[in-house]
């Protein structure tokens, strides 16, 4: 067993190998050119009024850090609009500089925003150290499951998004590619994984039905958000936004899945262990009351998952000169209600699907001994 995980694990990097490198061979080059500096000397600040609007103007002296035009002097007039929260950049800071090179023309350069890799890296650094040191080997399968699903995504899902191809079934398509190696990686290859991963797999089939119904129902464009009209302005040929909306919808529901049916299928089997002579129907009823809690307490989450990720939009719903009602039908914040409903609605579902099948899966067994975790 030892030496199929790790054929399996091989197997695993292999196909993460593959994957980054066909994402970097098919990747379109950009016309500008990008580079990384490094904040030098701020040599002047001054304050202008723009339509009525503050705003603070830097004269910034930055030195390329990479590449070979590394230790370069660059120097970039930034507008900072203190009135929208933006702040101004200070001595030391790394940020990336675009430079736009028109025909007769001068080079420009304008400041796209901070080098924040660097520190994201840190905190997912500190989150693999957390996970392991708590999880052990389990833990460390499951972040190597998380790792393939975002290589498929990447290397399956969004090309076939980029290449015009409908945007449910492209998702559901690495649904299926993904689920079953995190699933295994993360719970072990074991009958409890086994019935967590078939009721995940109907959960999701009945999750992409409520969607498409909901957002039928609710008159959705998918327009709700600046990135997908940018994305429609760019690509219009290639791109189904409504499509996308589902397709969003269902990959959100994928790691709620994982954890509802894995929970029921383990409560399942302890109740088993602790009683061998329940019947299917005595385990169901059983594991069902502690699904019941996890209903109650995932909706509850989904619920302030959901309000914390809108808090902006719900703030146009305690506008006085605004109705709630003329609010709440604004196509963001019903966007935002759809989806919490929709994932709502799939969880609740897979619920009892996935204890079902774990106290048939249980009972069918040929014989009564424990299994192996």
């Amino acid at each position: 067993m030892r030496k199929r995980t790790i054929r399996f694990l091989w197997a695993i990097l292999a196909f993460l190998v593959v994957s980054v490198t066909v994402v970097a061979d098919t990747a379109e080059p950009v016309a500008d050119q990008t580079l990384v500096a490094v904040v030098a000397y701020v040599a002047d600040e001054r304050e202008i009024e723009v339509l009525g609007y503050p705003r603070l103007v830097q004269d910034l002296e930055l030195v390329v850090r990479t590449g070979p035009r590394a230790d370069e002097l660059l120097e970039v007039e930034h507008h900072i609009e203190t009135y929208a929260g933006q702040v101004p950049y200070q001595v030391g800071d790394l940020v990336y500089v675009t430079e736009t090179i028109v025909e007769g023309e001068a080079p420009a350069y304008y400041i796209a925003g901070y080098v924040r890799w660097p520190r994201l890296g840190f905190l997912a650094v500190a989150l693999v150290a957390l996970v392991v040191l708590v999880a052990r080997d389990r833990g460390a399968l499951s972040l190597l499951g998380m790792v393939f699903s975002f290589a498929v995504i990447f290397a399956l899902v969004l090309p076939r998004l980029a290449e015009g191809r409908e945007p449910v079934s492209s998702a559901l398509l690495g649904a299926v590619v993904t689920m079953p190696v995190s699933y295994y990686l993360a719970h072990g290859l074991n009958r409890k994984t086994t019935v967590a991963l078939v009721g995940s797999l109907i959960g999701l089939g009945l999750t992409g039905l409520v969607a498409v119904a909901a957002v039928e129902v609710a008159q959705l464009s998918g327009y709700a958000s600046e990135e997908v009209g940018l994305l429609r302005v760019m690509r219009p040929e290639v791109v189904d936004v409504r499509g996308l909306l589902l397709a969003g919808m269902i990959v959100s529901m994928l790691g709620v899945l994982d954890d509802i049916t894995v929970a029921q299928a383990a409560v399942v089997e302890q109740l088993h262990r602790a009683n061998p002579a329940f019947t299917w129907q005595q385990l169901y009823q059983r594991a069902m009351q502690v699904g019941q809690d996890h209903i109650a307490s995932m909706v509850n989450t989904l619920v302030l998952v959901f309000a914390g990720a809108a808090l902006p939009l719900l703030l146009l719903m305690t506008d006085q000169a605004m109705s709630p009602w003329y609010a709440l039908s604004l196509e963001p914040v019903a966007e935002e209600v759809v989806r919490m409903l929709v994932t709502s609605c799939g969880m609740v579902a897979t619920v009892p699907i996935s204890t079902g099948l774990a106290a048939l899966a249980t009972r069918w067994r040929r014989r009564p001994g424990p299994t192996a975790e």
